[in-house]
Protein backbone atom coordinates (compact mmCIF):
# COMPACT_ATOMS: atom_id res chain seq x y z
CA UNK A 1 0.00 0.00 0.00
CA UNK A 2 0.95 3.53 -0.45
CA UNK A 3 3.11 5.03 2.13
CA UNK A 4 1.85 8.31 3.70
CA UNK A 5 4.38 10.63 5.89
CA UNK A 6 5.23 11.38 9.14
CA UNK A 7 4.33 14.88 9.17
CA UNK A 8 1.52 14.75 7.28
CA UNK A 9 0.38 12.10 9.12
CA UNK A 10 1.15 14.36 12.78
CA UNK A 11 -0.51 17.10 10.19
CA UNK A 12 -3.74 15.32 10.05
CA UNK A 13 -3.69 14.38 13.63
CA UNK A 14 -3.43 17.57 14.72
CA UNK A 15 -6.43 18.69 12.90
CA UNK A 16 -8.64 16.40 13.46
CA UNK A 17 -7.78 17.02 17.00
CA UNK A 18 -8.87 20.58 16.64
CA UNK A 19 -11.88 19.79 15.24
CA UNK A 20 -13.34 17.38 17.65
CA UNK A 21 -11.67 18.14 20.67
CA UNK A 22 -10.17 21.82 20.74
CA UNK A 23 -13.07 24.24 20.83
CA UNK A 24 -14.39 22.36 17.83
CA UNK A 25 -13.55 24.47 15.00
CA UNK A 26 -14.99 24.98 11.98
CA UNK A 27 -13.16 21.90 9.34
CA UNK A 28 -12.50 24.85 6.74
CA UNK A 29 -10.63 27.19 9.01
CA UNK A 30 -8.61 24.23 10.42
CA UNK A 31 -7.50 22.74 7.10
CA UNK A 32 -6.66 26.17 5.66
CA UNK A 33 -4.83 27.28 8.49
CA UNK A 34 -2.67 23.70 8.82
CA UNK A 35 -1.40 24.43 4.88
CA UNK A 36 -0.55 27.82 5.54
CA UNK A 37 1.39 26.70 8.14
CA UNK A 38 3.07 23.70 5.99
CA UNK A 39 3.83 25.78 2.54
CA UNK A 40 6.86 23.55 2.56
CA UNK A 41 4.27 20.46 1.54
CA UNK A 42 4.02 20.16 -2.37
CA UNK A 43 0.39 19.86 -3.84
CA UNK A 44 0.43 16.17 -4.02
CA UNK A 45 0.89 16.42 -0.39
CA UNK A 46 -1.47 19.23 0.28
CA UNK A 47 -3.86 16.63 -1.54
CA UNK A 48 -3.33 13.68 1.03
CA UNK A 49 -3.73 15.75 3.57
CA UNK A 50 -6.84 17.90 2.79
CA UNK A 51 -8.70 14.54 1.41
CA UNK A 52 -7.88 12.34 4.21
CA UNK A 53 -8.76 14.66 6.42
CA UNK A 54 -12.25 15.83 5.05
CA UNK A 55 -13.07 12.10 4.17
CA UNK A 56 -12.64 11.01 8.18
CA UNK A 57 -14.49 13.61 8.99
CA UNK A 58 -17.64 13.01 6.77
CA UNK A 59 -16.95 8.89 7.20
CA UNK A 60 -16.70 9.46 11.23
CA UNK A 61 -19.51 7.33 12.82
CA UNK A 62 -18.81 4.39 9.83
CA UNK A 63 -15.01 4.60 10.90
CA UNK A 64 -16.33 4.33 14.95
CA UNK A 65 -17.89 0.95 13.77
CA UNK A 66 -15.00 -0.52 12.64
CA UNK A 67 -12.51 0.24 15.41
CA UNK A 68 -14.89 -1.20 17.77
CA UNK A 69 -15.27 2.32 19.83
CA UNK A 70 -15.63 6.31 19.05
CA UNK A 71 -13.07 8.31 18.87
CA UNK A 72 -10.92 9.81 21.75
CA UNK A 73 -8.23 12.28 21.93
CA UNK A 74 -6.16 9.50 22.85
CA UNK A 75 -7.38 7.44 19.58
CA UNK A 76 -6.94 9.61 16.79
CA UNK A 77 -3.99 7.49 15.18
CA UNK A 78 -6.14 4.45 15.48
CA UNK A 79 -9.33 6.60 13.80
CA UNK A 80 -6.89 7.45 10.55
CA UNK A 81 -5.34 3.39 10.58
CA UNK A 82 -8.56 2.40 10.09
CA UNK A 83 -9.52 5.01 7.09
CA UNK A 84 -6.54 3.94 5.22
CA UNK A 85 -7.62 0.30 5.64
CA UNK A 86 -10.65 0.87 4.79
CA UNK A 87 -9.64 2.76 1.57
CA UNK A 88 -6.19 0.62 1.08
CA UNK A 89 -4.75 4.68 0.29
CA UNK A 90 -1.70 5.97 1.99
CA UNK A 91 -1.20 2.99 4.57
CA UNK A 92 1.67 3.22 6.97
CA UNK A 93 2.20 1.14 9.75
CA UNK A 94 1.58 2.79 13.02
CA UNK A 95 3.28 0.90 15.35
CA UNK A 96 5.87 3.68 15.86
CA UNK A 97 2.96 5.51 17.58
CA UNK A 98 1.54 3.54 19.86
CA UNK A 99 1.23 0.04 18.95
CA UNK A 100 -2.03 -0.30 17.48
CA UNK A 101 -3.62 -4.07 16.56
CA UNK A 102 -5.09 -4.19 13.52
CA UNK A 103 -6.53 -7.60 13.87
CA UNK A 104 -10.30 -6.80 14.80
CA UNK A 105 -10.29 -3.94 12.68
CA UNK A 106 -9.84 -6.23 9.45
CA UNK A 107 -12.24 -8.73 10.78
CA UNK A 108 -15.11 -6.34 10.52
CA UNK A 109 -13.87 -4.57 6.84
CA UNK A 110 -13.77 -8.75 6.03
CA UNK A 111 -17.33 -9.07 6.64
CA UNK A 112 -18.20 -5.62 4.61
CA UNK A 113 -21.44 -4.60 6.53
CA UNK A 114 -22.75 -2.20 8.79
CA UNK A 115 -26.07 -3.19 11.20
CA UNK A 116 -27.67 0.71 10.95
CA UNK A 117 -28.74 3.07 7.84
CA UNK A 118 -27.19 5.38 10.25
CA UNK A 119 -23.60 3.95 10.55
CA UNK A 120 -23.91 3.16 6.95
CA UNK A 121 -24.33 6.75 6.01
CA UNK A 122 -22.64 7.95 8.67
CA UNK A 123 -24.34 10.37 10.28
CA UNK A 124 -25.78 10.91 14.03
CA UNK A 125 -29.13 8.11 14.65
CA UNK A 126 -30.66 11.34 15.29
CA UNK A 127 -30.20 12.55 11.90
CA UNK A 128 -30.92 9.35 10.10
CA UNK A 129 -34.70 9.70 12.11
CA UNK A 130 -35.15 13.59 11.32
CA UNK A 131 -34.30 12.65 7.60
CA UNK A 132 -36.58 9.30 7.57
CA UNK A 133 -39.66 11.41 8.57
CA UNK A 134 -39.27 14.35 7.03
CA UNK A 135 -38.10 12.98 3.42
CA UNK A 136 -39.08 8.95 3.77
CA UNK A 137 -37.57 6.27 1.66
CA UNK A 138 -35.47 9.14 -0.99
CA UNK A 139 -33.10 10.23 1.75
CA UNK A 140 -30.87 7.54 1.88
CA UNK A 141 -29.95 8.35 -2.23
CA UNK A 142 -29.37 12.21 -1.07
CA UNK A 143 -27.42 11.03 2.00
CA UNK A 144 -25.34 8.96 -0.88
CA UNK A 145 -24.69 12.18 -2.87
CA UNK A 146 -24.10 14.39 0.86
CA UNK A 147 -21.29 12.14 1.29
CA UNK A 148 -19.64 12.73 -2.07
CA UNK A 149 -17.01 15.80 -2.86
CA UNK A 150 -18.22 19.05 -3.51
CA UNK A 151 -17.19 20.15 -6.78
CA UNK A 152 -15.82 23.53 -7.16
CA UNK A 153 -17.87 25.80 -8.80
CA UNK A 154 -17.23 29.15 -9.72
CA UNK A 155 -19.83 32.63 -10.20
CA UNK A 156 -18.37 34.59 -12.89
CA UNK A 157 -18.60 38.31 -12.24
CA UNK A 158 -20.67 39.93 -15.25
CA UNK A 159 -19.36 43.26 -14.13
CA UNK A 160 -16.04 42.24 -15.46
CA UNK A 161 -16.22 39.66 -18.22
CA UNK A 162 -18.23 36.16 -19.07
CA UNK A 163 -18.32 32.76 -18.71
CA UNK A 164 -16.83 31.82 -21.69
CA UNK A 165 -13.94 34.62 -21.27
CA UNK A 166 -12.84 33.58 -17.65
CA UNK A 167 -12.79 29.76 -18.91
CA UNK A 168 -10.11 30.97 -21.48
CA UNK A 169 -8.34 33.14 -19.11
CA UNK A 170 -8.33 30.47 -16.28
CA UNK A 171 -7.04 27.96 -18.78
CA UNK A 172 -3.77 30.47 -19.23
CA UNK A 173 -3.28 29.72 -15.58
CA UNK A 174 -3.39 26.46 -16.04
CA UNK A 175 -6.99 25.90 -14.14
CA UNK A 176 -9.06 23.74 -17.01
CA UNK A 177 -12.99 24.49 -16.45
CA UNK A 178 -16.17 24.10 -18.01
CA UNK A 179 -19.74 26.12 -18.75
CA UNK A 180 -22.35 23.96 -16.58
CA UNK A 181 -25.57 23.96 -19.55
CA UNK A 182 -28.43 26.19 -17.90
CA UNK A 183 -26.57 27.81 -15.21
CA UNK A 184 -25.44 31.19 -17.31
CA UNK A 185 -22.89 32.72 -14.84
CA UNK A 186 -21.45 28.84 -13.48
CA UNK A 187 -18.24 27.47 -14.16
CA UNK A 188 -16.68 23.83 -12.70
CA UNK A 189 -13.36 23.42 -12.30
CA UNK A 190 -11.97 20.55 -13.89
CA UNK A 191 -10.50 19.24 -10.33
CA UNK A 192 -9.66 20.96 -7.40
CA UNK A 193 -7.31 23.89 -7.20
CA UNK A 194 -6.71 26.98 -4.86
CA UNK A 195 -8.07 29.18 -7.70
CA UNK A 196 -8.02 32.13 -4.52
CA UNK A 197 -3.74 32.32 -5.84
CA UNK A 198 -4.98 33.54 -9.19
CA UNK A 199 -4.99 36.77 -11.25
CA UNK A 200 -8.46 35.95 -12.42
CA UNK A 201 -9.60 36.06 -8.65
CA UNK A 202 -7.25 39.06 -7.50
CA UNK A 203 -9.11 40.76 -10.66
CA UNK A 204 -12.39 40.08 -9.44
CA UNK A 205 -13.15 38.09 -12.25
CA UNK A 206 -15.36 35.44 -10.43
CA UNK A 207 -16.44 34.37 -6.63
CA UNK A 208 -16.40 30.70 -5.42
CA UNK A 209 -20.64 30.02 -5.52
CA UNK A 210 -22.47 26.65 -5.87
CA UNK A 211 -24.37 26.56 -8.88
CA UNK A 212 -27.80 26.26 -6.80
CA UNK A 213 -26.85 28.99 -5.05
CA UNK A 214 -26.64 30.70 -7.93
CA UNK A 215 -30.33 30.12 -8.92
CA UNK A 216 -31.43 32.12 -5.58
CA UNK A 217 -30.07 35.72 -7.38
CA UNK A 218 -31.71 34.51 -10.87
CA UNK A 219 -35.37 34.01 -9.25
CA UNK A 220 -35.67 37.08 -7.30
CA UNK A 221 -36.04 38.82 -10.43
CA UNK A 222 -34.47 41.66 -9.93
CA UNK A 223 -34.13 44.82 -12.38
CA UNK A 224 -31.60 47.98 -12.72
CA UNK A 225 -32.42 50.82 -10.67
CA UNK A 226 -34.50 48.87 -7.91
CA UNK A 227 -33.89 48.84 -4.30
CA UNK A 228 -33.12 45.41 -3.39
CA UNK A 229 -32.39 44.47 0.66
CA UNK A 230 -30.45 41.80 1.30
CA UNK A 231 -31.09 41.04 5.28
CA UNK A 232 -29.03 37.99 6.05
CA UNK A 233 -26.34 39.22 3.85
CA UNK A 234 -23.06 37.78 5.61
CA UNK A 235 -19.93 38.06 3.73
CA UNK A 236 -21.85 38.84 0.73
CA UNK A 237 -22.21 36.36 -1.75
CA UNK A 238 -25.64 36.35 -3.09
CA UNK A 239 -25.29 40.38 -2.62
CA UNK A 240 -22.08 40.53 -5.00
CA UNK A 241 -24.50 38.46 -7.42
CA UNK A 242 -27.28 41.16 -7.08
CA UNK A 243 -25.46 43.76 -7.63
CA UNK A 244 -23.58 42.16 -10.93
CA UNK A 245 -27.51 41.33 -12.35
CA UNK A 246 -28.48 44.78 -11.32
CA UNK A 247 -25.57 46.06 -13.08
CA UNK A 248 -24.20 48.21 -10.52
CA UNK A 249 -27.58 50.49 -11.60
CA UNK A 250 -29.66 50.83 -8.31
CA UNK A 251 -29.24 50.42 -4.35
CA UNK A 252 -28.55 47.17 -2.67
CA UNK A 253 -28.88 47.39 1.53
CA UNK A 254 -26.84 44.69 2.92
CA UNK A 255 -27.75 43.76 6.24
CA UNK A 256 -26.45 41.48 9.28
CA UNK A 257 -26.14 41.03 12.54
CA UNK A 258 -21.66 40.65 12.60
CA UNK A 259 -19.97 43.89 11.67
CA UNK A 260 -17.00 41.33 10.56
CA UNK A 261 -18.87 39.40 7.96
CA UNK A 262 -20.04 43.15 6.62
CA UNK A 263 -16.21 43.49 6.92
CA UNK A 264 -15.67 41.02 4.31
CA UNK A 265 -18.11 41.91 2.36
CA UNK A 266 -17.33 45.68 1.52
CA UNK A 267 -13.40 43.73 0.64
CA UNK A 268 -15.14 41.56 -1.90
CA UNK A 269 -17.32 44.03 -3.42
CA UNK A 270 -14.07 46.64 -3.97
CA UNK A 271 -12.49 43.37 -5.74
CA UNK A 272 -15.49 42.80 -7.72
CA UNK A 273 -16.30 46.65 -8.52
CA UNK A 274 -19.34 46.52 -6.99
CA UNK A 275 -20.71 50.15 -6.12
CA UNK A 276 -24.22 50.11 -5.66
CA UNK A 277 -23.94 48.37 -2.04
CA UNK A 278 -24.11 49.73 1.43
CA UNK A 279 -24.02 47.68 4.39
CA UNK A 280 -25.50 48.36 7.57
CA UNK A 281 -25.19 46.64 11.10
CA UNK A 282 -28.71 45.12 12.51
CA UNK A 283 -27.58 46.42 16.24
CA UNK A 284 -31.39 46.88 16.91
CA UNK A 285 -34.93 47.27 16.19
CA UNK A 286 -34.79 50.48 14.25
CA UNK A 287 -32.67 49.41 12.00
CA UNK A 288 -35.59 47.01 10.30
CA UNK A 289 -38.16 49.33 11.27
CA UNK A 290 -36.63 52.02 9.45
CA UNK A 291 -37.15 50.13 6.40
CA UNK A 292 -40.12 49.17 6.19
CA UNK A 293 -41.92 49.13 2.84
CA UNK A 294 -39.06 50.59 1.18
CA UNK A 295 -38.12 47.36 -0.84
CA UNK A 296 -38.73 46.17 -4.22
CA UNK A 297 -37.46 43.30 -3.73
CA UNK A 298 -36.28 41.85 -0.75
CA UNK A 299 -33.55 38.53 -0.23
CA UNK A 300 -33.83 36.55 3.08
CA UNK A 301 -31.05 33.99 2.99
CA UNK A 302 -32.63 32.52 6.46
CA UNK A 303 -30.37 30.92 9.07
CA UNK A 304 -30.66 27.06 8.46
CA UNK A 305 -29.37 23.34 9.81
CA UNK A 306 -27.45 23.45 6.43
CA UNK A 307 -27.56 19.60 5.77
CA UNK A 308 -28.18 20.67 2.01
CA UNK A 309 -24.72 21.38 1.98
CA UNK A 310 -22.81 18.49 4.19
CA UNK A 311 -21.03 17.40 1.66
CA UNK A 312 -18.45 21.03 1.94
CA UNK A 313 -19.14 21.23 5.66
CA UNK A 314 -19.36 17.58 6.83
CA UNK A 315 -18.28 18.31 10.32
CA UNK A 316 -21.42 20.19 10.82
CA UNK A 317 -23.65 17.10 11.35
CA UNK A 318 -21.36 16.50 14.46
CA UNK A 319 -21.96 19.90 15.55
CA UNK A 320 -25.61 20.33 15.42
CA UNK A 321 -28.41 18.59 17.12
CA UNK A 322 -32.32 18.13 16.52
CA UNK A 323 -32.84 20.94 19.55
CA UNK A 324 -30.66 23.13 17.23
CA UNK A 325 -32.90 22.53 14.66
CA UNK A 326 -35.82 22.73 16.84
CA UNK A 327 -34.57 26.64 17.62
CA UNK A 328 -33.25 27.63 13.82
CA UNK A 329 -37.22 26.76 13.39
CA UNK A 330 -38.86 29.53 15.29
CA UNK A 331 -35.59 31.84 14.00
CA UNK A 332 -36.78 31.43 10.94
CA UNK A 333 -40.90 31.78 11.19
CA UNK A 334 -39.79 35.01 13.20
CA UNK A 335 -37.29 36.58 10.94
CA UNK A 336 -40.33 36.00 7.99
CA UNK A 337 -42.36 37.71 10.34
CA UNK A 338 -40.34 40.44 11.12
CA UNK A 339 -38.44 41.46 8.10
CA UNK A 340 -41.51 40.81 5.45
CA UNK A 341 -43.01 44.14 6.44
CA UNK A 342 -39.32 45.87 4.58
CA UNK A 343 -41.00 45.15 1.19
CA UNK A 344 -42.85 47.71 -0.60
CA UNK A 345 -47.13 46.55 -1.51
CA UNK A 346 -46.44 44.78 -4.79
CA UNK A 347 -42.63 43.93 -4.05
CA UNK A 348 -41.05 40.51 -4.46
CA UNK A 349 -39.20 38.54 -1.89
CA UNK A 350 -37.36 35.27 -1.41
CA UNK A 351 -36.93 32.81 1.41
CA UNK A 352 -33.93 30.60 0.57
CA UNK A 353 -32.25 27.95 2.64
CA UNK A 354 -29.37 25.38 2.29
CA UNK A 355 -31.47 23.08 3.94
CA UNK A 356 -33.16 19.93 2.65
CA UNK A 357 -36.13 19.48 5.28
CA UNK A 358 -39.38 20.48 4.72
CA UNK A 359 -39.69 21.77 8.17
CA UNK A 360 -37.31 24.44 7.72
CA UNK A 361 -38.48 25.27 3.75
CA UNK A 362 -42.18 24.97 2.81
CA UNK A 363 -43.95 24.03 5.62
CA UNK A 364 -41.96 27.35 7.10
CA UNK A 365 -43.35 29.70 4.24
CA UNK A 366 -46.98 27.86 4.26
CA UNK A 367 -47.62 28.96 8.08
CA UNK A 368 -45.99 32.25 6.95
CA UNK A 369 -48.53 32.81 4.08
CA UNK A 370 -51.41 31.44 6.55
CA UNK A 371 -50.76 34.18 8.96
CA UNK A 372 -49.75 36.44 6.78
CA UNK A 373 -52.73 37.23 4.33
CA UNK A 374 -51.27 40.29 2.39
CA UNK A 375 -48.24 38.41 0.69
CA UNK A 376 -48.99 34.98 -1.53
CA UNK A 377 -46.91 32.33 -3.39
CA UNK A 378 -45.12 32.99 -6.47
CA UNK A 379 -42.61 30.46 -6.92
CA UNK A 380 -40.77 27.53 -5.09
CA UNK A 381 -38.04 25.60 -6.30
CA UNK A 382 -36.31 22.83 -4.48
CA UNK A 383 -32.87 21.45 -5.63
CA UNK A 384 -31.60 18.01 -3.81
CA UNK A 385 -28.35 17.22 -3.78
CA UNK A 386 -28.40 13.90 -5.39
CA UNK A 387 -28.95 16.62 -8.81
CA UNK A 388 -24.91 16.96 -8.33
CA UNK A 389 -25.30 20.62 -6.62
CA UNK A 390 -26.06 21.72 -3.02
CA UNK A 391 -29.31 21.12 -1.46
CA UNK A 392 -31.09 24.48 -1.49
CA UNK A 393 -35.17 25.25 -1.36
CA UNK A 394 -36.36 29.00 -2.48
CA UNK A 395 -39.71 30.43 -2.20
CA UNK A 396 -40.66 33.54 -4.52
CA UNK A 397 -43.25 35.58 -2.71
CA UNK A 398 -45.07 38.68 -3.49
CA UNK A 399 -46.89 41.65 -1.60
CA UNK A 400 -50.05 41.99 -2.92
CA UNK A 401 -50.51 45.57 -4.11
Amino acid sequence: MELIHRNLLIGIHDALQETFFEDRKYADKVIERLLKGHKQWGSEDRKVVAQTFYDIIRWKKRLEYYMGEGVKPANIYKLILTYCLWTKTHYKKFEEFDGIKNAEILNKLKKNNVPTKAIEHSIPDWLAETFERELGPSWEREMVALNEQAPTILRVNTLKTTAKELVSDLRDENVESFLIPNYPDAVQLEQKKNVFLTTAFKDGLFEVQDASSQKIGELLDVEEGMRVVDVCAGAGGKTLHLAALMKNKGQIIALDIYAWKLAELKRRAKRAGAHNIETRLIDDNKVIKRLHGTADRLLIDSPCSGLGVLKRNPDSKWKIDQEFIDRIRKEQQQILQDYAKILKKGGKMMYATCSILPSENNEQVETFLKNNEEYTLIKEEKIMPSSGFDGFYMALIQRKA
